[in-house]
């Protein structure tokens, strides 16, 4: 059996507060209770406490300014202002030179009159050589006999109506023109015993051989100008010369 031997001196660690550790020396004199061991250490760190106030701003440094940034983004645009006053008259300005504009002016002015000089010469030209001129109407033939509905579309492609006489002189021209025996632009197409200008409108003046139109057959819807400057009904579709009346 062993046997165990006391130490003269009891060396014991006594835990107090803030962590302070004391040696005791023959604490069994003194202390009902003593609690030995190694020594401890310190726990771990708390946590971070929360931040405090803001300070005051600091001065300036006196290091170099840096340099400046390039601008930002152009803002929105505002709103319209209201208008301004209005300025004050300025002082009237030097007349300008209208010699020039009153010379190109009076320029224009001959050159329109030879114009119409030439025009009205080249008419009385035309009247002579290819026509019968009467009042504010020219009458003009190319020699042919056609049905009516040619004679129509001849005409609208250059412009022009069948001659279609409205007075007596009108009515002497076209007589003169064509010799006899030319389509007048009248007919009772559309209504029988109704003549009307193919143009629009009833007749105005008429020069009717005795005992016409009588619509011989029941197919006269046309008019023909004979050589003695009376008119007869007869078929569209029988040929007569082509006479195009055109404005003088």
């Amino acid at each position: 059996m062993f046997r165990f031997v006391s130490l003269p001196v009891l060396l014991c660690v006594v835990t107090v507060s803030r962590s302070e550790t004391k040696t005791c020396e023959g604490a069994e004199k003194t202390c009902s209770v003593i609690a030995c061991g190694v020594p401890v250490t310190n726990g771990t760190p708390g946590r971070d406490g929360r931040d405090g106030p803001k300070g005051e701003k600091g001065e300036p440094g006196q290091g170099l300014r840096g340099l400046q940034g390039p601008p930002g983004k152009m803002g929105p645009p505002g709103n319209i202002g209201t208008p301004g006053l209005q300025g004050v008259k300025g002082q009237k300005g030097d007349r300008g030179d209208s010699s020039v504009a009153e010379t190109k002016l009076a320029s224009l002015e001959r050159e329109i009159r030879s114009l119409k000089s030439e025009l009205d010469h080249t008419k009385k030209l035309q009247a002579f050589s290819l026509g019968k001129k009467s009042g504010k109407k020219l009458y003009v033939t190319n020699g042919e006999k056609m049905p009516f509905s040619k004679v129509k579309a001849l005409c609208a492609e250059l412009r022009a109506t069948v001659a279609t006489p409205k007075n007596a002189e009108e009515n002497k021209a076209i007589q003169d023109m064509s010799n006899g025996d030319a389509f007048l632009g009248i007919t009772d197409e559309v209504t029988e015993g109704q003549f009307v200008y193919v143009t629009g409108g009833r007749l105005t003046y008429s020069n009717w051989k005795k005992d016409e139109p009588n619509d011989f057959g029941s197919g006269e819807d046309c008019v023909r100008l004979q050589k003695d400057g009376l008119w007869n009904d007869m078929p569209c579709s029988s040929p007569s010369l082509a006479v195009c009346e055109f404005p003088a």
